[in-house]
């Protein structure tokens, strides 16, 4: 198997345990893989009347660093881009919001949900 399927399948497995561990956690899951002509989110949840942008980032181990390190000031950039097309699209202009980042070890089942992981200066 190629490395980008194996990336693919990785990162999905990822996604489907932060999701499981947001509905634990009492949050509402809206959309999952929305995507548009400038970029992706993986999740996007209510939390306690507050619309949650979250990017899930999944390693195996720590080889590779730490995930949420992964999450540069460029992809912050796009998954703010991206979030205001969302909040265009379904007109959540008055919606609190937050952006999270999920870090995700596959070998020890764990993950660390970074709560306002960034700032965004999104505009309509």
């Amino acid at each position: 198997m190629n490395n980008k399927v194996n990336n693919k399948i990785k990162g999905k497995a990822g996604e489907d345990l932060v999701c499981a561990y947001l509905k634990k956690q009492g949050y509402e899951i809206l959309e999952r893989n929305f995507r548009t002509q400038v970029g992706e989110i993986d999740i996007i949840a209510a939390d306690d009347g507050c619309l949650v942008f979250i990017e899930v980032k999944t390693r195996r181990n720590d080889a590779y660093g730490v995930p949420s390190e992964a999450v540069d000031y460029r992809k912050q950039q796009t998954i703010s881009r991206v979030a205001s097309q969302y909040i265009q699209k379904y007109l959540y202009f008055d919606m609190i919001m937050r952006f999270d980042v999920a870090e995700v070890w596959l070998e020890k089942s764990e993950i660390n949900l970074i709560k306002n992981a960034f700032d965004s200066y999104i505009r309509y």
